[in-house]
């Protein structure tokens, strides 16, 4: 759940951008004398046009805004925008060969900017994906106050994290996008002029191939990840608490009831987070009596599910190894199998805790708790604040790079 302030400020630029907006689409229509024609429509049903437009905010200016599709000659189709390199849609096949939409997301670009909705549906997060503590960033003998949006801490980047901002983009092929973005010196107080890029690939294996690369020209912090909503089921009506999960971890760390790590790496044995053997995701808190670690009520608003980082099997001296799944879904609905391959330690495991109907999305659907889950790889949330875990600095002349497979199968019984 995001917390913003500025608000009116903000407003005041999105009306303006909106103004602009309709006059140039008026002046070109003046101009062509042709009324503007429909364009085909995505697997996944989004319209192109619907993502055709401009964004304007203090940090990048004006920049244009699209959608892109990739494909594979299997049937998988991701569409992607360049606002905030967002995964708007992944069509992949169920059991019976039905093509399925197994991600959440808005039909149109302007649904995601700020202004109109709050969400990190399918976005690529930085510079810093997950929360620092009270917005506290120890560097190199400094301390810098960064913006506190989550419960007095620095979620996603803060205020305006880069899910919030544009990616040039160019589409190298007809699966494969490549995302850059320069994040300038004091962006949202970070340090360091950044540079990176993402790219996106559908591979013939039905998989979505996601590599992060970046550098910087002073001392920095970069932990990036991925955000996307997954429903196998293909039903976001519906929760995904009957879903099956397995997350190869002997080890998480727990929070506070701000979501925060406590420092404190536990083993996952005889607790909710033990997911080393498959099992129903909602087992632990969809029953009569929730485990009280995932019990989460404020305002007389249910809140209760995962929303923790699992220290990974698959990272061993240093190093993750990116060719063995660290997690597996599948959902005895669809039959439909994500399995997630990373370099990173951690892996983000979120059950949509704070989806309540309010928000309504593709197709016109009202997204209900728990109508989807995440997997982000990454450090470990705060790890700034925490030496001893594995560190996120990136200095000049260093190559930051950060993988994630999210593949998609059959599940076999």
């Amino acid at each position: 759940m995001l917390n913003y302030t500025n608000y009116s400020n903000i407003m005041e630029r999105f009306i303006k951008r909106i103004s602009l907006c309709t006059a140039v689409a008026a002046t070109l229509a003046a101009c062509s004398g042709q009324q503007q024609t429909t364009s085909q429509l995505t697997q996944s049903g989004l319209d192109p046009q619907d993502f055709d437009t401009t964004y304007v905010d203090d940090i990048q200016g004006e920049k244009t805004v699209a959608l892109y599709t990739l494909t594979n000659s299997q049937g998988m189709e991701v569409c992607v925008t360049n606002f905030g390199g967002r995964v708007v849609s992944i069509v992949v096949p169920d059991k019976d060969g039905n093509p399925t939409d197994v991600v959440l997301g808005y039909p149109t670009a302007a649904d995601y900017f700020p202004e109109v909705h709050q969400s990190d549906f399918g976005s690529s997060v930085g510079r810093y994906a997950n929360r620092i503590q009270n917005g506290i960033l120890p560097l190199n003998g400094d301390t810098i106050q960064l913006a506190q949006n989550n419960y007095g801490h620095c979620l996603h980047g803060g205020l305006h994290g880069w899910m919030y901002q544009v990616y040039d983009a160019e589409q190298l092929d007809d699966s494969t996008l490549k995302l850059s973005l320069t994040a300038p010196d004091g962006e949202n107080n970070f340090p360091g002029t950044v540079k990176v890029t993402v790219t996106m690939k559908v591979t013939e294996e039905n998989a979505l191939d996601i590599t992060y690369e970046g550098e910087t020209d002073a001392p920095t912090v970069l932990n990036m990840t991925n955000h996307s909503y997954f429903n196998l089921n293909g039903d976001p009506t519906q929760p995904i608490t009957n879903c099956i999960a397995q997350i190869n971890a002997d080890r998480y760390t727990p929070t506070d009831s701000t979501y925060m790590t406590t420092g404190e790496i536990a083993d996952v044995e005889g607790t909710p987070f033990d997911f080393r053997q498959p099992k129903e995701i909602g087992t632990d808190f969809i029953c009569d009596t929730p485990a009280p670690e995932l019990v989460a009520i404020e305002d007389g608003e249910d809140h209760t599910g995962y929303d923790h980082n699992w220290v990974l099997n698959t990272y061993q001296d240093g190093k993750g190894d990116d060719t063995q799944p660290c997690a597996t879904v599948y959902s005895p609905v669809t039959g439909i199998q994500l399995d997630v391959y990373t370099n990173e330690p951690g892996i983000q495991f979120y059950t949509g805790n704070f989806q309540n109907g309010t928000v309504v999305g593709k197709k016109g659907i009202a997204y209900p708790k728990n109508a989807a889950f995440c997997l982000e790889s990454q450090k470990f949330p705060d790890t700034p604040n925490k030496p001893d875990w594995p560190s996120c600095q990136l200095n000049p002349g260093e190559k930051y790079l950060s993988h994630c497979v999210f593949k998609f199968s059959i599940h076999e019984d």
